[in-house]
């Protein structure tokens, strides 16, 4: 099999496209939807391809607040390459490479294992811990209510006038 070439670049841009106008026009349960489309038609007419592509930080920062809610303006890279294919990113987004170096955490070494020694196989029970029993409150059977006897009757009332 031939080895596939990496298309070179041929032109890169930092636009700042604005949304605002575009997403007004749609009903407030559509605004993102409308923002991803504007970024496109924007990127259509300014870049003159129509193959766009936008990467995965510029979707999920016009999304970020939800569908009703996107950003009014928004910062982009683009990159078009000789097979005219326009690329859009988050401007300070992780290139490739250093996507591929956050994603591999280091391992440790065997060697280091070895130096460790060895733990014994031991059944370790999860200890239960038990919230404290509520007490039952004392009920005064012979009490008078003194809100009760603050507040006259209805037979009082008809009384004094």
């Amino acid at each position: 099999m031939a080895k596939e070439k990496k298309p070179e670049i041929k032109l890169t841009r930092t636009y700042n496209i604005p949304l605002r106008q575009e997403f007004l026009k749609v009903p407030r349960h559509r605004r993102a939807k409308k923002a991803v489309k504007a970024v496109k038609e924007f990127l259509v007419k300014h870049m003159k391809s129509d193959d766009v592509r936008l990467g995965n930080y510029l979707n999920l920062n016009i999304w970020k607040h939800g569908i009703k809610n996107p950003p009014h303006h928004i910062q982009v890279e683009v990159v078009k390459d000789d097979k005219n294919v326009v690329r859009a990113e988050l401007v300070g987004a992780p290139k490739d490479k250093e996507k591929k170096e956050l994603k591999k955490p280091e391992a440790p070494k065997k060697e280091e294992k070895a130096d460790q020694p060895e733990a014994k196989n031991v059944d370790v029970k999860p200890v239960e811990t038990k919230a404290p029993e509520a007490k039952p409150v004392p009920k005064i059977e012979n009490a008078k209510d003194p809100v009760a006897d603050k507040v006259p009757s209805a037979a009082e009332l008809a009384n004094k006038k």
